[in-house]
């Protein structure tokens, strides 16, 4: 490495951020960039660890350790190319990304690891700045046409590599503008929609067709798709979210999460809102889940200025550490605390909600939970509980979002009408190898076909997918997978 001894010259150091009470008056982004000495300092931590776990802990396979050097060499426009080799959009990647890489980091074991996401970050965004990031058609096309259904992170990754070998792209979307959850489920202060709108622009240039408000199955015939396209990749996502079926859930207030987040990021697009409106303003607030989808209720909700914010979990707390059932390099899971959780929400685990109560108008005023204990077995996972005697309370609350997961893809219509096979999960039954359906030309990737996972599990899935189309179309394939070092 550059400097074999940064790591112990250097503390981590992150961004400053906007504080807490003027950033929730706006939804931009909120994250200082780091000076560029300081990005110099941070990508020297980066240790000449001998087996860099940090590339196995990303799903990509990003070759970390590399373009840490060329950061801290100065070289951006090497560390931008060394990036972009295994990973097609680290402007997501970078502000989204739950970092496993950095807890795979081998001086995280007894110190803060290498800030990794943040400099990936940096990196893409210096070489956009600097110029460095221009559309490349490929030169050649193959006379082959694949269309993408799709255009998450997976359906994108899957478009952008199979355009890069020249074959014809036409990405399907069925909202009215392209992205997925990357537009329409991750809020602006994470994710503001000009850093997707500059990928799509970009894409489109390099010769890709996007189709929005493009339904397959209803307003777009399966069979046109099937005559006309020589490979279809199905990477619509897992959309199907999980409910909470007791007793008052058809009380005027309570919502799913993603109907909220989207709504809100409509908003902000200045696009219509086709739907009753769903506000927080004024309310006491309850989400029900405790990942990233509730934390992103939660900053939405104080943007909206709620009466008060509540976030229920019904798997007991985290630690704040790792312990003997979380040995490194292994992701953990640990407590975390979000910037929208700094924003102010109270927090509460080990709690089941037992119903919704309503006034006599249908309105939801008020939500019956009970703490519970749970049973831990010998590995450290909780397997069952029960109630606590004497916890069982009502708690005032106007707005309920529920975000606990998803559960597959929708079923109705495109899936049914393929007849792709299904999992025991209710996924789309592709291989892990070949992430080929039941029917030859019909691929899937990311969480139509895994389940419900991360944007950077969905990216790498798209890629993969997309080299295994190529190869069922041409016979080989350039495109290198994600356990090749293959950079510029």
């Amino acid at each position: 490495m550059g400097k074999v001894t940064g790591f112990q010259e250097y503390d981590r150091v992150a961004p400053t951020r906007e504080e807490a009470a003027t950033r929730v008056k706006h939804y931009g982004e909120f994250l200082n960039e780091l000076p560029s000495k300081e990005l110099n300092n941070q990508a020297a931590r980066c240790m000449d660890c001998g087996v860099p776990f940090c590339q196995s802990g990303c799903p990509l396979g990003n070759v970390i350790p590399e373009f840490n050097d060329a950061v801290y060499q100065g070289k951006w426009e090497l560390a931008a190319n060394i990036l972009l080799s295994t990973n097609n959009f680290p402007e997501f990647t970078g502000r989204i990304c739950p970092a496993p890489c950095e807890s795979a980091c081998v001086l995280g074991i007894n110190r803060p690891p290498v800030s990794i996401e943040e400099i990936e970050k940096h990196i893409i965004e210096i070489a956009f700045e600097k110029g460095f990031i221009k559309a490349k058609a490929p030169l050649i096309r193959t006379g082959k046409k694949v269309a993408v259904i799709g255009s998450g992170p997976a359906g994108l990754a899957a478009a952008a590599q199979l355009n890069k070998v020249g074959h014809e792209v036409t990405v399907f979307e069925r909202d009215d503008a392209p992205g997925g959850l990357l537009r329409y489920g991750i809020p602006d202060f994470k994710l503001q929609k000009n850093v997707v709108d500059r990928r799509i622009d970009l894409m489109k240039e390099e010769g890709i067709i996007f189709k929005c408000n493009a339904n397959v199955g209803e307003n777009i015939e399966i069979g046109t798709l099937l005559r006309d396209f020589n490979a279809i990749v199905l990477a619509g996502g897992s959309t199907i979210p999980r409910d909470l079926p007791i007793d008052g859930r058809s009380a005027k207030g309570v919502h799913f999460a993603m109907d909220f987040l989207k709504q809100q990021n409509k908003r902000v697009a200045s696009r219509a809102v086709e739907t009753e409106d769903i506000m927080a303003t004024g309310k006491n607030v309850i989400v029900i889940g405790g990942g990233d989808t509730g934390s992103d209720c939660i900053g939405t909700s104080n943007r909206h200025g709620a009466k008060s914010v509540t976030q229920f979990e019904i798997m007991p707390m985290p630690p704040q550490a790792r312990n003997e059932h979380m040995p490194w390099p292994n992701y953990p899971m640990l407590l975390k605390n979000t910037s929208s959780h700094e924003e102010g929400a109270q927090r509460a685990w080990s709690v089941n909600t037992k119903n919704f109560i309503a006034d006599e108008k249908g309105n939801l005023k008020a939500l019956k939970v009970v703490d519970v204990e749970w049973e831990i077995d010998a590995n450290g996972r909780p397997v069952t509980f029960k109630e606590v005697a004497g916890t069982e309370r009502d708690l005032p609350c106007e707005l309920v979002l529920l975000a606990m997961g998803f559960l597959h893809p929708q079923k109705e219509g495109l899936i049914e009408k393929l007849g792709v096979e299904l999992d025991n999960r209710g996924n789309v039954k592709a291989s892990e190898h070949t992430y080929q359906t039941n029917i030859a030309k019909i691929f899937a990737a990311g969480d139509v076909r895994r389940g419900q996972s991360l944007v950077v599990w969905a990216i790498s899935e798209g890629r993969e997918a997309a080299r295994k189309v190529d190869e069922y179309l041409m016979g080989t394939t350039k495109l290198a997978s994600k356990d090749a070092v293959a950079y510029a």
